[in-house]
């Protein structure tokens, strides 16, 4: 679904729902990631979260919100979950995963009512039973430590970090174009035309960085020209390294590329044989 800098663009969700419209066709479902998006790490604006329930409200069309960003943000600042403006029409999804510990695989859900025993169906039958251990860790956790600030703790060394990527980004990326994020975990870099993430990252792996490929992202064969970078685990002295590992590699493609154009270019000033020259 395209977006921008203020996220999901509603004249777009209600095109999207009119094209399937037209083919005979029903958008039951929208699955949104209003805050810190996963990978585009924009956040929906503030203007633009009526009008998308507005839209879904009138289609009969289900919101699936996951929000397991939203406590992330580096200036402290939440922002109103799109289940509070509309309970019965959104499913809510946020995870201990992100605020807590990677490993800590419990999540929490909340649905209408008309349609939650169904999802407790699901999950069941999804992975039979979650895990009891953990469950109980986080209860402890939260009863016992002061969570509330654990998590200021994370916002400030991810506002570190994620600075840390820019200021690298700008230093040895400059002809790459790329957000900056107000939360979250992701910078989503846009690479230079005829560049293609997907085909350049065992390249990217022998130089000991790593990256998702945009085209992860999609199901019609885009966002080759995309990659998401994480500034959530690596100290800012190893994201500098690592994205200067990352430049030597596009730097590297970019002369291949050239080079090739290049030699394009220079075949098309040759005169053309002779057997050419009587098809003509």
């Amino acid at each position: 679904m395209p977006m921008d800098a203020d996220g999901l663009i509603p004249e777009a969700f209600e095109e999207a729902i009119q094209a399937q419209r037209r083919q005979g066709k029903r958008v039951k479902m929208l699955y949104t990631v209003p805050n810190f998006h996963n990978p585009a790490g924009v956040t929906m604006s503030l203007e633009r979260r009526p009008r998308i329930l507005d839209i879904a409200h009138r289609e009969h069309v289900l919101i699936l919100e996951d929000n397991p960003y939203g406590l992330l943000g580096f200036d402290g600042r939440t922002y109103p979950a799109l289940r509070s403006m509309d309970p019965d029409g959104v499913v809510y999804l946020s995870s201990f995963s992100k605020i807590i510990a990677p490993g800590m695989r419990v999540a929490w859900m909340l649905a209408p009512p008309g349609i939650r025993q169904k999802l407790v169906l699901a999950n069941e039958s999804a992975i039979l039973c979650p895990s009891n251990m953990s469950q109980m860790t986080i209860t402890s956790y939260l009863d016992n430590f002061d969570w509330r600030g654990q998590i200021e703790d994370y916002r400030s060394m991810y506002r570190e970090r994620r600075d840390a990527m820019d200021a690298a980004l700008s230093e040895y990326l400059p002809f790459c174009s790329w957000n900056k994020p107000q939360g979250g975990f992701y910078i989503w870099l846009r690479i230079p035309e005829g560049l293609d993430a997907k085909a350049m990252l065992p390249r990217a792996i022998a130089a000991k960085v790593a990256y998702v490929s945009g085209t992860a992202f999609y199901n019609d064969g885009q966002g080759a020209d995309h990659m998401r970078l994480s500034f959530c685990y690596p100290t800012p002295e190893r994201i500098r390294e690592g994205i200067r590992r990352l430049a030597g590699v596009i730097d590297r493609e970019l002369e291949t590329v050239q080079l090739f154009e290049g030699a394009k270019q220079e075949a098309s000033k040759f005169p053309a044989t002779l057997d050419q020259q009587e098809e003509r």
